[in-house]
């Protein structure tokens, strides 16, 4: 039997563009406020050690929007010492530890965690005891999933950027086995007791596939609902996105 499936909206790509230009538009307080009032489960938002998009005023303004609405802020994060304590500070409902490079255009792949086990599992440890409930965005390979368990994290979201991007590419076999990896890797972390979700490179054509996965709980998106707002409007294009999450959801 599926569990039932959230929708988180990563609003960074609204900082983007007002940061392409300066000055105070589009605001991604406002947009986040929309999302929520349009049925987001929660709001995504990472803060980058470049600061390219959001900022750390956002994050001070989104936390006490998220809390005064009564929805969970996911602050996704690189494993830093800046990072850790900005979450410290203002104790989001979650915080999801990603790879960052400043050379990146996005976030590439998943966290290592196994290699980087050493200076992960401090922050973790120290997160959850602040009462931050910690998500590690990682591969569905079962040593990354085994070693998440291992220290701490009570979620893994897995990356789900490379099926996406092969089945747009038309990559059908590539597509299949990589979608089988996703569906291992989430059967197994679900049975060690994490929390599963997805999120990277999701959009109309992907989210079936991804959504149909029982053991998945939240998918986190953003930069195509960003996009696709512009043609739409956020509440349209959330609804859309949300309606073939339920129609995978009813036949997993």
């Amino acid at each position: 039997m599926s569990l039932p499936l959230r929708l988180g909206v990563n609003i960074d790509h609204v900082a983007t563009v007002r940061n392409a230009r300066g000055g105070l538009n589009p605001d991604p307080l406002r947009a986040a406020r929309l999302a929520i009032d349009c049925g987001a489960d929660g709001i995504t938002a990472h803060l980058r050690e470049d600061r390219r998009h959001i900022s750390d005023a956002d994050i001070e303004a989104l936390s006490a929007l998220c809390r005064e609405l009564g929805r969970p802020l996911n602050f996704e994060m690189a494993v830093t010492d800046e990072m850790r304590d900005i979450a410290l500070r203002y104790s989001p409902h979650a915080a999801c530890l990603v790879p960052e490079k400043r050379e990146e255009r996005t976030t590439d792949g998943g966290l290592d965690v196994v290699k980087g086990h050493n200076s992960i599992a401090p922050v973790v440890k120290v997160l959850r005891e602040a009462g931050i409930r910690v998500s590690l965005f990682i591969e569905a390979d079962p040593e990354q999933i085994a070693t998440a368990a291992s220290m701490g994290a009570q979620v893994v979201e897995l990356h789900t950027g490379a099926f996406c991007d092969a089945l747009r590419e038309g990559h059908t076999d590539q597509a299949d086995r990589l979608l089988q990896t996703l569906r291992e890797g989430a059967a197994f972390a679900a049975d060690l007791g994490l929390e599963v979700h997805a999120g990277h490179g999701i959009d109309y054509e992907t989210v079936t596939a991804i959504a149909a996965i029982p053991q998945v709980v939240e998918l986190n998106i953003g930069h195509f609902l960003i996009g696709e707002a512009i043609f739409l409007g956020l509440g349209e294009a959330m609804a859309k996105m949300r309606g073939l999450m339920q129609a995978a959801r009813a036949i997993s």
